[in-house]
């Protein structure tokens, strides 16, 4: 069996002439630049393999099977819907966990600013902005977006409303409709955040909104998602982004989970069977699907050097009872381990007997 040769990608755009589609019957013919159907049964099935929707309209195909982008087209509600060559898609994401590791290394040190932050009096932009942050940070919200609350119903760290939290047990208790139409619940139990949110809920004046900030005037402000992603670059850096939270914790999480199921896996069916709990488990803390968990949010590399047979596993035995799923799992000495596991560095967890 020959290795195939990975091909080198070549910038590609909608705005160069394209292949189209046209229906027949209950398929698709396709049409080249010159609009002559297309019968190479090759071409054919590289288009067919990008799994265009039949309901997207104005769709260009590139004409290059290395081309970076592939497919474009609207969707139902007027989106333009991009499909990437799968080689793109891999270089995006291992640039994108990088990046991410880089994130990992401020948060520490913007920590410290964010708890300064939330220890001012009243409810100055910082401590309003310094709780938006820490909701991320053990949350792991989505940030949300103020059209998308208006268009959809659905709701982010940006968009709760005061109605969307309680107090119970001297916990906070978020319920909402996320994404997609999800009914999502997070408590968290740190008495800073739940002092602001207190205050904030509380406030007379203001709109509905649960985040909100107050100026010396005495004007209520709500917070924005432009408000908390200014915020994170002031305090971790430029780069970074509110879903960077979720991304890093995901792969945290990750690698706890699988660092704890390590030493009952001893064949690729236990492994793989380890791996999917572990997606599970990552997806019920953010919200989403076990297949989104992995392919958007968790480092592949956790992954591959679990089956390797590389884990955490050490730190976690040391650490002892301190080391539950989920918070405080994704910050501290765990936290620190999964950098160190995944920059492959001496002081990383060893490799576990096979």
């Amino acid at each position: 069996m020959h290795d195939l040769e990975v091909p080198r990608l070549r910038r590609s755009s909608c705005s160069t002439p394209g292949f189209t589609r046209r229906r027949a019957g209950r398929g698709w013919v396709y049409l080249d630049t010159d609009g002559t159907r297309i019968t190479d049964p090759d071409v054919v099935r590289r288009i067919e393999e990008l799994a265009i929707p039949p309901a997207y309209r104005d769709v260009w195909i590139c004409p290059w099977p290395n081309g970076h982008l592939q497919a474009v087209g609207t969707d139902e509600r007027g989106r333009r819907q991009y499909r990437y060559h799968e080689q793109w898609r891999a270089q995006r994401d291992r640039l994108k966990h990088e990046r991410v590791l880089q994130v990992a290394d401020e948060l520490p040190r913007a920590r410290q600013v964010v708890a300064q932050h939330l220890a001012l009096p009243g409810m100055p932009r910082e401590r309003a902005l310094a709780t938006a942050f820490r909701l991320l940070d053990l949350g792991f919200f989505r940030v949300g977006g103020e059209t998308y609350a208006e268009e959809n119903g659905s709701y982010g760290l940006a968009t709760l409303r005061r109605e969307h939290v309680r107090e119970h047990d001297g916990e906070l208790v978020f319920s909402y409709v996320a994404k997609s139409g999800k009914d999502r619940r997070a408590v968290i139990a740190d008495p800073a955040v739940r002092a602001a949110v207190r205050a904030m809920k509380r406030r007379r004046g203001g709109g509905d909104d649960l985040l909100a900030w107050k100026e010396r005037a005495g004007r209520w402000h709500d917070v924005t998602s432009t408000d908390v992603n200014e915020y994170l670059h002031e305090v971790i850096g430029p780069e970074v982004s509110a879903k960077d939270f979720r991304t890093w914790h995901a792969t945290v999480l990750a690698a706890v989970a699988l660092a704890v199921s390590a030493s009952v896996c001893g064949s690729p069916t236990a492994r793989a069977r380890a791996v999917a709990r572990a997606c599970r488990e990552v997806s019920e803390y953010l919200g989403n699907t076990p297949a989104v968990a992995r392919s958007s949010y968790i480092d592949p590399r956790v992954v591959d050097l679990f089956h390797d047979g590389v884990t955490i596993e050490p730190v976690l035995r040391d650490l002892g009872a301190e080391a539950e799923f989920g918070h405080p799992a994704t910050h501290g000495a765990i936290e620190l381990a999964v950098q160190c596991l995944l920059r492959d560095e001496p002081v990383a967890p060893q490799r576990r007997a096979a």
